[in-house]
């Protein structure tokens, strides 16, 4: 089979025929699962795949000329300042009505020392991600007696386990729906060929399949059968985020300028951008590239403008991931096999030491299929990731208020920017930063703070201005109860012993 394949790659052939062969004959010849297998394994997955898989084969040098690169016109990037000038007509809760709520939920929580997915992490009083997002919508849904949705792009990662918490949303009034992502092979970066031995998922073969990046939503939803379902129940739109940005919420202004504007310019997708910063350099940004608008991702760009990409003077928006899309469009694009995103290749280590290959699309490359697209340049509070433990100090505290599962800037920071916190490795995993914090700091007139090493911080701490804490190799720092530390480098070896 090997030499089969090998030889159709080195005649340049079509790579469809020698993956369905592949894929098939494993199937037949896996003693570790059933035949049935075959079926719980989507026949469109196989298509996107080979085609996705194709394309890679197909592509030569960078996907884009450096030189026919341009800023885009200030007419197709709006201030959201303007946007929000201009008042709510009394026919917003139509609006809504035609509106569904799509979170991309995916991900698993192992970079923060996590099992399960992301989703399910508690980040403020005791609620997850997936809590915020439900009372959001159904604040929403109760507040303008309207029937928003929510949708959940699972993956074969997080899906079954997701499926069981939703069942405690039962008696809330949101409509909740979930589809899956694909699943792809990973390849070996050498041969080319999948890992896979068999159509397993578990044990040795977890780490054989990946699911495709977000880029798959149009064809997951698509296959699914809910586009056509919502489509069918009077819904135009989809708001679509990261579940782990807390600052994607529903905007009523954004939602009234997309459904306002004039019908022969109908916009299709409003990809939300914020300005950069030299903490955003790696993000998207949104460019001008042959009469339309384009995502520019950092892996796209020719290692001689690198420099030049990361630069907060040329390039100062970048891809927040709130996207606002036509389900009519999507629906329109797909049948038409017109969404050609670009492809990134993701390089991977396997546990064992193999070097693999995933193929992954972003959600907002399609921008450049839609028609009337445009940006909106949102405030910083609509992005808000939790990313790190970094993050999550950040949001746990009293920078922010709760209310109706939506965090806001409190009103008694003077300034509205947020500080920049960097923790140790000491605390990237949840549980062990949870450890370290007997109480969250006061952190309301923080502008900085970094720690490393061992360190613990007791309960009604406050941090102002610049603070700095190192506990080398070895020591131990223990900031005591109550304390002060305001413009302050703390060093050495601290510790507070029980008596």
């Amino acid at each position: 089979i090997v030499s089969f394949i090998k030889l159709c790659f080195a005649c340049e052939l079509d790579a469809i025929y020698e993956y369905m062969m592949w894929i098939l004959i494993i199937c037949v010849h896996s003693k570790s699962e059933p035949w049935h297998f075959l079926f719980q394994i989507s026949k469109k997955d196989f298509e996107g795949f080979k085609n996705l898989f194709h394309r890679f084969l197909q592509v030569k040098g960078p996907s884009v000329k450096w030189d026919k690169i341009h800023k885009p016109p200030e007419d197709l990037i709006h201030p959201y300042d303007k946007i929000k000038a201009q008042a709510l007509p009394d026919s917003v809760a139509a609006s809504l009505n035609k509106l569904v709520v799509v979170k991309l939920n995916g991900g698993l929580g192992t970079s923060m020392g996590c099992k399960g997915p992301k989703s399910v992490i508690s980040v403020r009083n005791e609620n997850t991600f997936l809590d915020l997002t439900v009372h959001q919508i159904e604040h929403l849904n109760k507040t303008f007696n309207v029937d928003v949705p929510l949708v959940l792009m699972n993956s074969f990662n997080t899906d079954e386990d997701t499926k069981k918490i939703l069942q405690k949303y039962t008696h809330h009034r949101v409509h909740i729906h979930t589809f899956n992502q694909s699943r792809y092979p990973r390849i070996n970066k050498e041969s080319l060929l999948p890992v896979a031995k068999d159509l397993g998922m578990h044990g040795d073969h977890a780490d054989a399949w990946y699911p495709p990046g977000h880029g798959d939503i149009y064809a997951s939803f698509y296959n699914s059968g809910l586009l056509d379902q919502l489509i069918a129940a009077g819904k135009e739109y989809i708001f679509v985020s990261n579940i782990d940005n807390l600052g994607a919420t529903v905007d009523l202004f954004i939602l009234n300028h997309l459904m306002t504007q004039p019908k022969d310019k109908r916009c299709e997708f409003i990809m939300e951008v914020t300005d950069k910063t030299r903490a955003d350099v790696k993000g998207g940004t949104l460019i001008q590239y042959d009469d339309k608008l384009r995502l520019l991702e950092i892996a796209q760009v020719p290692k001689a403008h690198v420099d030049e990409f990361k630069s907060v003077t040329k390039f100062k928006i970048f891809n927040t991931n709130n996207l606002w899309i036509s389900l009519a469009a999507i629906k329109r694009l797909h049948e038409q096999n017109t969404m050609d995103m670009e492809i990134i290749v993701n390089p991977k280590t396997l546990d064992g030491g193999l070097n693999v290959i995933q193929l992954e699309t972003a959600v907002g490359a399609a921008i450049k299929a839609f028609d009337n697209a445009l940006g909106v340049n949102v405030p910083r509070s609509r992005f808000l990731p939790v990313k790190t433990s970094s993050d999550l100090l950040l949001v746990m505290s009293n920078l922010y208020s709760l209310d109706a599962g939506s965090l806001t800037m409190s009103k008694k920071r003077e300034f509205p920017s947020t500080p920049h916190v960097k923790l140790g490795s000491s605390f990237t995993k949840v549980h062990d930063f949870l450890m370290r914090f007997e109480s969250i700091p006061d952190m309301l007139e923080l502008d900085h703070l970094t720690v490393s090493g061992d360190v613990t911080f007791g309960k009604n701490v406050s941090l102002k201005g610049t603070v700095i804490i190192i506990a080398n190799h070895g020591d131990r720092i223990d900031i005591p109860a109550g304390a002060v530390l305001e413009n302050k480098i703390v060093s050495g070896n601290l510790r507070i012993l029980d008596h």
